[in-house]
């Protein structure tokens, strides 16, 4: 389990909202759950999260989900990424901006994405800051190309 996934509890994220002002309504917790209850490694288009919900039986529409998690995005509780597909994928976000978030790999031909942990980039940032005087904050990185099941497909 990734050390941002253990960090996610509904208090965390509740504490998270009222600290920017923002209440937990009925609607964003259940959004929150989804995201706390998806498989590691999920990464969940709008569309997605309101397919489950409307599978536990909950009776909101896709734009009350659209608009909550791009608020959550905008108050760094969910990250949005794009990998390229024309579709927002999100994920939570770390729960202490310290923490480097992962990297991705994408598959060309499966559409698979395998979460990569390590951050290899630590020398890189600080080569980068010392020569323009850039704070780096964080990074994203993302590799596209073909998943082990794929490879063989393609190489054969």
């Amino acid at each position: 389990m990734s050390e941002t996934r253990q960090l996610f509890k509904m208090k965390d994220l509740r504490g998270r909202l009222s600290e920017r002002k923002y209440k937990m309504t009925p609607q964003r917790k259940e959004i929150l759950q989804v995201f706390i209850d998806s498989e590691e490694g999920s990464h969940l288009s709008a569309e997605e999260v309101y397919d489950l919900l409307k599978e536990k039986e909950f009776d909101f529409g896709l734009a009350t989900v659209y608009r909550n998690v791009e608020l959550l995005n905008e108050l760094g509780i969910l990250n949005k990424v794009d990998f390229g597909d024309g579709r927002a994928r999100y994920e939570l976000s770390a729960a202490n901006p310290q923490i480097h978030q992962h990297h991705h790999l994408i598959c060309l031909k499966c559409k698979k994405i395998i979460e990569f942990e390590e951050d290899l980039l630590d020398d890189l940032e600080n080569f980068i800051s010392k020569k323009s005087g850039f704070k780096i904050l964080n990074h994203e990185v993302k590799f596209f190309g073909y998943c082990s099941d794929c490879r063989n497909e393609v190489e054969t």
